[in-house]
């Protein structure tokens, strides 16, 4: 089993620590595992992704520039870019508070999450990366995979482990 993953955005929009994750979650179960930032000098408000690789096997590269089995995008110029290089039968997660228009893409799973509108509904707009974890769950983790290791990174802030969690709760809800 291999998995390519881009997650895509603006920069501020929480992409890096989606696929950072991602990776994290990998890791615990017992995967090979590749995490590779790439964003804008200006950071907020730039663009920003990260490739993600999760293999039962050696990965011979980090960089996911095409063959993309799982693309989160969180913005209309990530969807225009990365959409293109998604394989049949992969999976395209949208963030339909931006991006507002439908895809149907041939050959292609497509799931729409308005994650920025439920991010500022459960409290924070900070949580909408969170809110696109919950498109992925069923298909590479468990929710209670996701739990554990934002659990972890936060365990001196109990209060942003239930925020993260209210938000993925509330994602899983809208699908």
């Amino acid at each position: 089993m291999t998995k390519r993953i881009v997650c895509s955005g603006f920069g501020g929009q929480g992409i890096l620590t989606l696929g950072n994750i991602l990776a994290e979650i990998g890791m615990n179960k017992g995967l090979n595992v590749t995490w590779m930032p790439s964003y804008g000098a200006e950071m907020r408000g730039g663009t920003a992704n990260c490739s993600v690789i999760l293999s039962d096997r050696i990965i011979g590269s980090p960089m996911v520039q095409n063959k993309i089995d799982i693309l989160c995008a969180m913005n209309k110029p990530s969807l225009d870019k990365f959409l293109p290089h998604v394989n049949p039968g992969g999976l395209v997660i949208v963030n339909t508070s931006i991006v507002t228009e439908k895809i149907n893409p041939q050959g292609i799973t497509a799931r729409g999450l308005d994650a920025t509108n439920i991010g500022v509904k459960v409290g924070s707009l900070k949580v909408a990366n969170m809110v696109m974890l919950a498109g992925l769950i069923g298909d590479l983790f468990t929710f209670d995979d996701i739990k554990s290791v934002l659990e972890k990174r936060f365990a001196s802030r109990p209060e942003l482990i239930a925020l993260n969690l209210k938000a993925i709760q509330e994602g899983q809800a809208s699908l």
